[in-house]
């Protein structure tokens, strides 16, 4: 009989066979365990140095070397249109949003009224001009008069001269050579010729002032002439006003003016926004240490996220926005915080826009400026 040890139980080969075949799929399964966890700790030691390289690579190549921000919009030349001259609307070729050309024809001011005036303008300019002929003609005769009148002065001369001879003559010999008559003669015909010299030379001097005289009324014909003629001239450009035409190729927008409306001088119209346009981006102070102007940057702009336009840097402006805004902030008090400044950055396209796909002034973009 087979012994019994004391506190055991003697079992059979065929008794513990289950706990062998169950105990070997335990081991295995924590070999395959321990397996794993080696490949995955063996990975891990791999894949982690390589995302922070590429993470290092990414920072070095496509995030240090640019400067970006969202508070960026496009900017241009929006043209007020208003008239000189006062008048109805009659014609008004244009609708909203159209794109017009430099010289095309925005508004006509009814030109009737101006028309009229320029005629006036005109006629005046004739009669001053005729007026300015006359007195020319007047100084001519004037001046006729006058070399007529010191010839005369230069005869009487002559017979005053003579005159006097005579009497000296007469008085130099003695009283029995000439009668008594003689001499009284000779000294009427001294003192009449010596009158005669006196008129003549007043009437000369009478004849030189009226010289004057023309020539004075020539002086303000001439300035009377000046004077229509400028007058014909503004008569002119404001006829010429009545058709206001475009100052530069761009697009009509913002039209508030109506056929047969009545437009005062200087009254908004319509605005034409240039084709000349550009980004303002406002860029942080503490972003501005690397930039400078002609550095080339990439635009993004949310209308059209699918393209990327490409720019560069015009010129940074010298001063931040907060100091050229309505109300500057006023930093000289006791509660003053630190606020990082925006430097508004101009930034031009260098490829041309779509002519027929204008970008709105104000839309949203999105700068990325290569400063390294």
């Amino acid at each position: 009989m087979p012994s019994i040890v004391e506190g055991q139980e003697r079992r059979t080969p065929s008794e513990t066979l289950p706990e062998t075949v169950a105990a070997a799929p335990a081991a295995s399964e924590k070999t395959e365990n321990g397996r794993r966890r080696k490949r995955a700790l063996r990975m891990t030691a791999v894949v982690v140095p390589l995302l922070v390289i590429a993470v290092a690579v990414y920072y070095l190549f496509a995030v240090r070397p640019y400067e970006t921000t969202d508070d960026a919009f496009i900017d241009g030349h929006a043209i007020q249109i208003s008239p000189k001259v006062a008048g109805y609307v009659v014609a008004l070729p244009i609708k909203d949003n159209q794109r017009v050309k430099k010289g095309d024809l925005l508004v006509q001011i009814d030109p009737r009224d101006y028309e009229v005036r320029l005629e006036s303008a005109r006629a005046n300019l004739a009669a001053v001009e005729s007026r300015l002929a006359q007195s020319k003609s007047q100084l001519t005769v004037a001046e006729a008069e006058a070399a007529q009148d010191h010839a005369s002065v230069g005869a009487a001369e002559a017979e005053a001269k003579r005159a006097q001879t005579d009497l000296e003559r007469y008085q130099s010999v003695e009283s029995r050579a000439i009668s008594q008559q003689q001499l009284d003669a000779a000294i009427a015909t001294a003192q009449s010729n010596a009158a005669a010299l006196e008129v003549a030379r007043k009437k000369a001097d009478a004849s030189d002032a009226q010289v004057g005289l023309a020539k004075s009324q020539i002086a303000t014909a001439e300035a009377d002439v000046r004077q229509a003629e400028a007058a014909v001239h503004q008569a002119e450009l404001d006829l010429s006003y009545t058709n206001i035409t475009a100052p530069e190729n761009g697009w009509v927008t913002h039209r508030t003016v109506e056929f047969g409306q009545y437009a005062q001088i200087g009254q908004g119209l319509l605005a034409i926004v240039a084709e000349r346009e550009w980004v303002t981006a406002n860029f942080k102070e503490t972003q501005l240490s690397h930039m400078k102007p002609g550095q080339p940057v990439w635009i993004t702009i949310d209308a059209f996220p699918a393209k990327k336009f490409k720019g560069r840097v015009d010129s940074i402006q010298a001063g931040t926005g907060a100091q050229f805004s309505l109300l500057p902030p006023e930093n000289a008090v006791g509660n003053y915080v630190k606020v990082v400044q925006r430097v508004p950055v101009k930034i031009v396209f260098d490829e041309d826009i779509d002519p027929n796909a204008p970008l709105p002034l104000g839309a949203s973009v999105v700068p990325k400026v290569k400063v390294r």
